[in-house]
């Protein structure tokens, strides 16, 4: 479809993303480079080079006006220069600059920086910026010093006289030259045209973007800085909200799917042959699947549980359900040791009904390969459970009516694709132990329903958790030790399969096992697992492990997700600061099945405050929903949305946390919009269409297809 033509003297944010910002004045080959490490290439990237926050430069003093204990900016000219203090453990020392304005002279007093020494020439003109003390005298203790041209003073132009950006930078540009690049690309990208109605900006008193743009680099002041950060924050936020929106709607308009109801007879048996009754989450859970299985609509469902919740079970019940309707259903996991452990769960936990499991991996021989697609293909097979080989030309389903995608961060959008167009639309149920703050679940999976495991099963122990030093590791193995003497199990986790000289100081996992068997436990049986070994070998190990003719499993994070050894109750996980929060609650949660009191040991060195506040986070909090928030906290948002996983874009002012109130209004706001535009056809929208399909490129292009 052709667009319609924009206004006249408009940019749109897609032309500034054609134009190259070497194209700018003051941008050669050096800056940039430098530019493009910060991943800056378009003038687009520059005039969106948000600052990380601004020094209030503008209060504006003569210097004879200045007064002790005031933070003031003057304008001056530099007289006179001298060495200050002497150089301690390396550090150079400080100068002092002589200055004088017109009005009266005085010394600016700079510690640190001593390359401005030779910029500092006589009849410079400078900025400075700092706190006027008394100290031998009254003086300028310099915080921001910076040369100026004449026409800084009159027009307090980028670099003083005002609140002035500071942006992230390197070595190859300075904070200057980013300064007045960032000015340059605002004034060449002329008024952008604003892709949000005006009567949602009227409705929450928000300028226009072109307005909070100039604002938040140069704004006039603190409010109207405050004001353009909420209109930014909104608007980024209302971008992701409207495509999550377009996209619900088109699958909505172009999927059809089927009612599929049982007649409750396998689910009935199953839920009775069960040594437990469903907690109230299950219950509610269980009810919104299948209340999602009979509508004529397919089911799009992210189901979300803490380690041990009983997430299986909803599957389960999802999975039978199909099978009842005349269908089948299929698990995706996303390592074979999952896979496998799924396949003998099910099988013992279905052994009394008349339901043919089937496991399909890329690890089967060519004849397993072979009966599995078989038995596949001609509905023989009412449950399949694999990988990725799923997903592989060749495997073709009777009538795929449900598929369930577990720990569905470990796959891509594609991937979760590919596995549904094996059916007519198939329900789908996407399952995930890594719990997700409810501001960062509306982003990321926006478009799904989700159902919230948020209670443990009764009688579940909390984790017993403690940080261990390094040099403090063998009295961790003691603990164990007891453990093992008792008649459980234990895990050791090592991050490495072998040396890396990069990470020399981690135990490589075969070192790590050599050691347990020869030195620590000599009388115990420990077992190796990790991602290298051969799928038989893996099988065998884990066999031995479930039957308890291994007592210690030394093992990288192949064992994360999805294994259960009810007798397993310690941990030990070996450089524990080089782990994830949630990959830490996931591992954690591989002791937390049985009835003993579980104990995990997080034998760590922490190089940073990020890796110490992990592991604080981990003995002071077992909620995987309360952690998830925490890591949330730690790592900001990052590329969460520019992830393969989810097609989203990267958030460059929005933090959803502290963003959660604005988070709603704008998802409010994106999906009654949408709601009254599907495809954004009408003319006042298409400003807005542009910029979704600009903005998240290939994986939205589907939406407005005619």
């Amino acid at each position: 479809m052709i667009e319609t033509a924009l206004p006249p003297g408009r940019t749109t944010f897609s032309e500034l993303r054609s134009l190259p910002a070497r194209d700018i004045q003051g941008v050669g080959p050096r800056v940039e480079k430098a530019l493009k490490e910060l991943g800056i290439s378009s003038l687009a990237d520059l005039v969106s080079h948000y600052p990380s926050r601004h020094e209030d430069l503008s209060n504006v003093k003569k210097i004879s006006d200045l007064r002790v204990g005031e933070r003031a900016t003057i304008f001056a000219r530099v007289v006179g220069m001298k060495p200050v203090g002497r150089p301690v453990r390396g550090r150079s020392p400080g100068f002092s600059a002589q200055l004088y304005d017109g009005t009266g002279y005085i010394p600016a007093t700079v510690w640190g920086r001593h390359w401005l020494q030779n910029q500092l020439l006589p009849d410079t003109k400078v900025v400075v910026s700092g706190e006027v003390q008394r100290k031998y005298g009254i003086q300028l203790a310099a915080k921001s010093v910076e040369i100026v041209e004449e026409s800084d003073e009159k027009s307090t132009g980028p670099h003083a006289g005002r609140f002035v950006p500071i942006y992230a930078v390197n070595k190859g540009i300075q904070a200057r030259r980013m300064r007045a690049l960032v000015h340059r690309a605002l004034d060449e990208a002329g008024h952008i045209l604003d892709p949000l109605p005006l009567e949602i900006l009227f409705r929450h008193e928000l300028p226009s973007l072109d307005d909070a743009i100039q604002e938040v680099h140069f704004p006039e002041g603190k409010a109207a800085l405050k004001m353009a950060m909420r209109r930014l924050i909104f608007h980024e936020l209302f971008i992701i909200q409207a495509a999550l929106a377009a996209r619900k709607a088109r699958i909505e308009e172009t999927e059809e799917g089927r009612s599929r109801v049982g007649d409750g007879l396998l689910l009935n048996r199953f839920v009775k042959s069960l040594p437990f009754g469903f907690t109230g989450a299950q219950e509610r859970s269980i009810a919104e699947v299948l209340e999602d299985m009979r509508s004529e609509r397919p089911m799009r469902r992210l189901l979300q549980g803490d380690v041990g919740s009983g997430k299986t079970a909803v599957a389960v019940a999802a999975l039978l359900t199909a099978v009842e309707a005349g269908g089948q259903g299929a698990i995706m996991a996303p390592t074979e040791v999952l896979a496998e452990q799924h396949f003998l769960s099910f099988s013992k936990d279905l052994e009394d009904l008349p339901v043919n499991i089937v496991l399909l991996t890329g690890s089967l021989g060519a004849a397993e390969r072979r009966i599995a697609h078989e038995r596949i293909q001609n509905g023989e097979a009412n449950i399949v459970i694999g990988t990725h080989a799923l997903i592989q030309k060749g495997v073709e389903f009777n009538d795929l009516s449900l598929v369930v995608v577990d720990e569905q961060h470990r796959f891509g959008v594609a991937q979760r694709t590919t596995i549904k167009e094996k059916g007519a639309t198939p329900d789908t149920l996407i399952m995930t132990a890594t719990p997700i703050p409810r501001t960062l679940s509306l982003t990321l999976y926006g478009d799904l329903e989700v159902s919230v495991i948020d209670e443990l099963p009764p009688g579940r122990k909390p984790v017993e958790t403690s940080v261990v030093p390094v040099d403090g590791r063998l009295d961790a193995y003691d603990a164990v030790r007891h453990e093992l003497d008792d008649g459980r199990q234990a895990y050791v986790i090592c991050p490495l399969v072998e040396e890396s000289e990069a990470l020399e100081d981690v135990r490589a996992v075969e070192e790590l096992f050599e050691e347990l068997e020869a030195e620590i436990y000599p009388d115990r049986s420990v077992g190796l697992l990790h991602g290298r070994m051969k799928a038989a070998e893996k099988r065998e190990v884990m066999a031995d492990f479930r039957e308890r003719r291994i007592d210690v499993l030394v093992a990288t994070v192949v064992v994360e997700v999805g294994v259960n050894v009810e007798n397993a109750s310690a941990i030990v996980i070996e450089g524990a600061e080089r782990f994830g929060l949630s990959q830490l609650h996931q591992l954690r949660g591989r002791v937390c099945r049985g009835i003993h009191p579980p104990k995990c040991f997080l034998v760590s060195d922490p190089k940073t405050d990020d890796s110490e506040k992990r592991l604080e986070a981990m003995v002071e909090h077992q909620d995987g929903f309360r952690l998830s928030e925490v890591d949330l906290a730690i790592r900001g948002e990052g590329t969460l949305f520019g992830s393969r996983q989810s097609g989203m874009p990267d958030l460059k002012v929005a933090k959803l946390l502290r963003d959660m109130e604005i988070l709603v209004e704008a998802r409010r706001e994106a999906f009654a919009l949408v709601e009254s535009d599907p495809r954004l056809r009408k003319p006042e929208h298409r400003p807005l269409r542009r910029e979704i399909r600009e903005l998240l490129g290939e994986s939205v292009e589907w939406l407005f297809r005619e």
